[in-house]
């Protein structure tokens, strides 16, 4: 099974692991890893070593980070780079985040990064465009 790091500003990791939780409950090998404006990138280097031996069982490892060029995703992308069986994913949100924990037993850490876009994706629209979606679906071409 693929461990996953979680980790982003303020308490962005803690509070999308205890919204997992409350909708999956419990997860193996998943570790919540918050950067609050006292900690210091050296500090974060630290706890992502330590969370890495802590979910790190041979199936790989994927860093779930909030903000592209933030220092969370920063430093899980220099550890990364040194590692063959790691990628790092940004941008989350929870729709992402449940789905890639009921599907992350059977990818590869490349894979859970190409499915976890998708889901990512998937998961931003707005409450006009489903009305539109769903508008569309109940009216089928109706011909020429």
């Amino acid at each position: 099974m693929l461990g996953v790091i979680m980790s982003g500003h303020g308490a962005f990791a803690s509070g999308m692991e205890a919204a997992m939780l409350q909708v999956l409950g419990e997860q193996e090998q998943v570790i919540a890893i918050d950067f609050p404006p006292e900690s210091t990138t050296q500090l974060l280097e630290q706890q992502f070593k330590a969370a890495l031996e802590q979910v790190d069982t041979g199936d790989g490892i994927v860093f779930i980070t909030d903000l592209l060029g933030g220092s969370p995703f920063r430093v899980a992308s220099t550890l990364v780079m040194a590692r063959n069986d790691a990628e790092v994913v940004t941008g989350a949100n929870l729709q992402m985040i449940l789905e890639m924990m009921l599907e992350r037993d059977e990818l590869t850490p490349a894979e859970f990064r190409v499915q976890a876009l998708e889901c990512g994706h998937r998961g931003m629209t707005s409450l006009a465009d489903e009305l539109a979606n769903r508008s569309r679906a109940e009216c089928p071409n109706e011909g020429i």
